[in-house]
């Protein structure tokens, strides 16, 4: 058997997407939206990035975190888009060992980080609200760099791990993964070799990830609201409250869809509806979290017309 296994791996020279939907005239049609989308994504998320660099009244720790997960957005879209879009031209979309490794790996990696980053920031709002005489201690420039070299750390481990896994796997076919990409999951279904410890270990870094972030959010907004409700003016709560709505609807969004892809049983929903999860928190809220921090955001609004005013004038 293992002899079957080694020849038809030989053979197979990568996999073949089966993407979202055969119809072509739905295929045209999100292909304009999703490319309108990720056009948004990378001028939503470059733009913010740029402004936190270049406007000196963002220059504090939540804005440097923000930065990084714009570009993080960035690249977690980057990482499916671009081959979902081509999916939608071609008739058959194949992708090489490599590529889909590669894929593979850098959508965990951006999305690990991206679950640190979150909780980072999580942290960073219950210093600013339960301990604001300690804020500049305790979220220092060299606090803040700590956090995110721990946030690229943890995502290139998790990453590395899916990577491992993936090329532990033998596959003597069909190598016809029923996703948009190579999403680990679908992977596994195919291989025909023992899947125990190739299957647990990338589940079990991934979910530390997660449980370990979700307690870090939970636990600071615990304290958070306790400080807000212990407070005795309505105008301060209603501003320490207004602080955290962008970051709670960032988080709600992100982890209500990887609650729904990776925690909830297979059999309580279809493929079909993972892939329309997937495309939402992969594709959809790397556009929309831009416009979250913007548009409920006070101070980023107002820097964007100090530099656009500053442009126009000078």
């Amino acid at each position: 058997m293992d002899s079957l296994w080694q020849r038809n791996d030989t053979k197979m020279t990568g996999f073949i997407l089966l993407g979202l939907t055969n119809d072509p005239v739905l295929r045209i049609i999100l292909f304009m939206i999703i490319l309108f989308i990720y056009l948004v994504t990378i001028w939503g998320n470059l733009g913010t990035n740029i402004l936190i660099r270049i406007s000196s009244q963002l220059h504090h720790p939540m804005y440097f975190l923000l930065s990084h997960l714009a570009i993080v957005d960035v690249g977690y879209s980057s990482s499916v888009t671009p081959n979902l879009l081509v999916n939608f031209l071609v008739e058959k979309n194949t992708i090489s060992y490599p590529g889909c490794a590669i894929q593979l790996g850098s959508a965990v990696f951006f999305g690990s980080t991206e679950c640190i980053l979150l909780a980072a920031m999580a942290y960073d709002r219950f210093i600013a609200i339960c301990s604001p005489l300690l804020y500049s201690t305790k979220m220092s420039t060299q606090v803040c760099v700590q956090l995110l070299i721990v946030a690229y750390i943890v995502g290139f481990f998790n990453a590395s791990s899916f990577i491992i896994s993936f090329y532990l796997l033998h596959f003597c076919g069909p190598h016809r993964v029923n996703h948009f990409y190579c999403d680990f999951a679908p992977l596994v279904e195919l291989s025909c070799s023992d899947i125990s410890i190739p299957a647990v270990v990338p589940s079990f870094t991934a979910g530390s990830i997660i449980v370990v972030t979700v307690i870090v959010i939970a636990v600071s907004y615990i304290y958070i609201l306790i400080t807000i409700l212990r407070m005795h003016s309505p105008e301060g709560r209603h501003k320490a409250f207004s602080t955290c709505t962008s970051h709670l609807t960032a988080v709600t969004l992100f982890y209500g869809t990887i609650t729904f892809i990776y925690v909830m049983p297979k059999s309580s929903y279809s493929t079909d509806q993972n892939k329309v999860v997937s495309v939402f928190c992969m594709v959809v809220i790397p556009m929309l979290n831009p416009l979250i921090y913007s548009l409920r955001n006070n101070e980023i609004k107002g820097a964007l017309k100090r530099e656009l005013a500053r442009k126009i004038f000078s």
